[in-house]
């Protein structure tokens, strides 16, 4: 049956393997946006009009976001017909962090957007995966004006081990983002065989 995406509502029969993967990073990242332009299903959001006082709580590196996601996003992405992505986008508030500490429940790893005009705002996010003991990788969301540093200057700033993939998209573009996610099961890939 024809999803009004273009895509299936019902995962093919071609489909051999699913992953829950997590897309995390800090409030105003890209998590809503690139899971609305990968998702071949119409995608859940939770976005939310930010109170006033949430707000001025909220949005000290975004001043011009008036939605937030209170609870999560979630679209699905079959690869190469074969492998299915549920893909879950968790909330960027630190105050939110229980609620993506479940959500991690089940994550075989993790997409970690950043943005590089603001990297501090990553080292929480960050620091959860490790503590959660989830594999992930780094895509940095490509923002206008936004600084490039080398995937090296970005591991050395960021404290990440040697081996985590590092690499730029764009949340609006789909191709980049559909790289992004196949970067990152790749790296799954990897660290299963090598285990």
């Amino acid at each position: 049956m024809d999803g009004g995406r273009g895509g299936a509502t019902y995962v093919r029969p071609s489909v051999a393997g699913s992953a829950k993967i997590l897309v995390v990073g800090p409030l105003g990242v890209g998590k809503t946006t690139l899971i609305g332009s990968v998702s071949e299903i119409e995608p859940l959001s939770t976005d939310a009009v930010m109170s006033e006082l949430g707000a001025g709580v909220d949005t000290a590196g975004t001043p011009t976001k008036t939605t937030t996601t209170v609870a999560l996003d979630f679209g699905r992405l079959t690869l190469d017909g074969e492998l299915v992505l549920y893909l879950f986008g968790t909330p960027g508030q630190p105050r939110f962090l229980p609620v993506w500490q479940e959500l991690a429940r089940g994550a075989l790893g993790a997409l970690a957007l950043v943005d590089t005009r603001d990297l501090e705002a990553s080292f929480a996010t960050i620091g959860q995966l490790e503590d959660l003991d989830v594999p992930f990788s780094i895509a940095v969301n490509d923002f206008p004006g936004s600084p490039r540093p080398e995937a090296e200057e970005l591991r050395t700033a960021l404290d990440i081990l040697p081996h985590t993939p590092v690499v730029n998209c764009d949340a609006r573009d789909r191709s980049s983002s559909v790289r992004a996610l196949i970067a990152l099961v790749s790296h799954l890939l990897a660290i299963r065989e090598s285990s």
